[in-house]
């Protein structure tokens, strides 16, 4: 990668505007390998590149590559209607580089959320052509009978789909519980499905994006990580 001026380096980390970033930078706050930096213009290779500003380390990353345990109350928006947005349990500087998340779960669901910066990652992630599996933890509201695991293995009919939506696994958990796997990401799916088999959701949370799985990750609600390349490899690739 060719070399770049420094204020560009920490204006594409989100740090702030060019102006912002040249005033850090003259103010005496950067470092980079143990040496203060206070020339904006200096231009460094980004890649690997680790620099400190005010004490603070921080790795140079090309694009951000993120999968949180998203709470319930929290809406997949940069502008939330009715709740506040995930992106405000971020650090400001990834906001600033126009996160957001790979597809949407609603206010009343929770679970595993991925979010990049990155356009391809996010299309390759989120487009139904992909037919990336999603497994989803489902609480319902009268028990659990064989018939209903029976009718969402074989395809319910919903409003204006063209044909009839299967789980492409689906068990019981518990008497008013189950694990249920799609691969369509329709509009309120899980949710649809089980009120056309009869039933309803008075739960949701997502457990797995393709073979990520929440518990490997170890997240609790509201917290977040960085994805490793061997962890995007996981996922639909790119």
């Amino acid at each position: 990668m060719k070399t770049i001026s420094l204020d560009r380096i920490l204006q594409s980390q989100g740090i702030g505007s060019r102006k912002t970033c040249r005033a850090i930078i003259a103010d005496g706050l950067v470092s980079i390998g143990g040496h203060l930096v206070d020339n904006w213009s200096a231009e460094f290779d980004p890649a690997g590149l680790y620099f400190s500003l005010d004490d603070q380390d921080f790795e140079y990353l090309e694009h951000l590559y993120l999968a949180m345990n998203k709470p319930t109350g929290y809406e997949c928006s940069r502008k939330p209607v009715h709740h506040p947005s995930v992106l405000s349990l971020l650090p400001e500087r990834f906001v600033n580089r126009d996160i957001q998340p790979v597809g949407r779960l609603d206010q009343d669901t929770g679970g595993l959320l991925l979010l990049s910066d990155d356009g391809q990652f996010i299309h390759a992630q989120s487009s139904p052509k992909k037919h990336q599996a999603k497994t989803y933890r489902v609480g319902v509201d009268r028990p659990v009978e064989p018939a209903l695991l029976a009718l969402l293995l074989a395809g319910v009919q919903l409003l204006d789909e063209p044909g009839p939506l299967r789980a492409l696994e689906c068990v019981q958990t518990g008497s008013h519980s189950l694990e249920l796997s799609i691969d369509q990401g329709k509009y309120h799916q899980v949710r649809r499905m089980i009120a056309a088999a009869g039933n309803h959701c008075t739960a949701l949370a997502r457990d797995a994006i393709g073979g990520l799985t929440l518990a490997a990750l170890g997240l609790a609600p509201g917290e977040w990580c960085l994805l490793s390349a061997a962890q995007r490899q996981l996922l639909v690739p790119v």
